[in-house]
């Protein structure tokens, strides 16, 4: 048994615990719950106990339900709870592949992009069942990537903090107005109907975490799968071109798309045509 394995185990592991934590985030921070306190059920409310809080298994051993008032527990858990997993997994795996040796600048990178997953999994799942990006996280991880860009651009040279090459982040800067100004036009020309102000805020992050050109990937595939999907719902009668549809998971959707493959996407493309 590699080394390897055992370290991703131990990822997909700890993906696992902070899904479950995700979840918690979300359900309290509509009810405006403080994230303090022992986990209950959201229907009886009775008090978890420590054998119910285990990530995915409790749920598949108690076969969704909970254990006092008998309540059909959401598949939102599970689902976030392993979705979560296999995208840290993911991202340690894609920081591996590029760095053979961490140092501390690679952990900080990474533990900046599990943090960012975390912001990114609310925010999907928030928008998708409450249609409506809240701030307490999408602001947070605005500053917190803003900051990170003027970090990784910097110099420590002789204990001194030295400001390096800064030309690189005029890429996410570029991006960030990009992004929000083009989801700003069609807020301002919709008056807000195709397109939230909550959507402007979201390009603000994308372009500063994929900066150019894979922000552009990820606007491309989020409005090439809101379309299709859009389409079906429509052909399945579920929604009608007067319904209101979340744009907010396919702008995260094509985030981690972007993330993972947008370099060899544009690559690709480029390629393709010859540029």
């Amino acid at each position: 048994m590699s080394v390897k394995f055992l370290i991703d185990v131990f990822i997909f592991i700890f993906g696992l615990c902070i899904g479950s934590f995700l979840n918690c985030v979300i359900y309290r921070l509509e009810r405006k719950e403080k994230l303090a306190g022992r986990s209950h059920c959201t229907q009886c409310q009775n008090t978890l106990a420590w054998t119910d809080l285990f990530p995915v298994f409790s749920f598949l051993c108690l076969w969704g339900k909970c254990r006092y008032c008998k309540g059909k527990i959401s598949w939102q858990y599970p689902i976030v709870e392993i979705s979560t997993a296999l995208i840290f997994l993911l991202i340690y795996n894609l920081q591996f592949t590029i760095y053979n040796n961490f140092s501390i600048f690679q952990f900080f990178n990474l533990a900046f992009l599990l943090y960012i997953a975390s912001a990114l999994t609310i925010i999907f799942v928030y928008d998708l069942k409450y249609y409506i990006i809240p701030d307490k996280v999408l602001f947070p991880a605005i500053g917190i990537t803003f900051f990170y860009r003027l970090f990784e651009n910097m110099n420590f040279v002789n204990w001194n903090l030295e400001i390096g090459n800064f030309a690189p982040i005029g890429r996410y800067f570029l991006a960030a107005i990009i992004a929000s100004g083009f989801f700003l036009f069609i807020f301002l020309f919709s008056r807000g109907c195709w397109m939230g102000l909550g959507d402007v805020k979201l390009a603000i992050l994308m372009g500063f975490l994929l900066g150019l050109p894979n922000v552009l990937v990820a606007l491309f595939l989020a409005f090439f799968s809101g379309a299709i999907i859009g389409t079906i719902m429509m052909i399945f009668r579920k929604k009608n071109l007067k319904s209101e549809i979340p744009f907010g998971p396919f702008l995260i959707t094509g985030t981690f798309i972007a993330i993972f493959w947008g370099t060899q996407m544009v690559q690709w493309y480029m390629r393709l045509f010859s540029i």
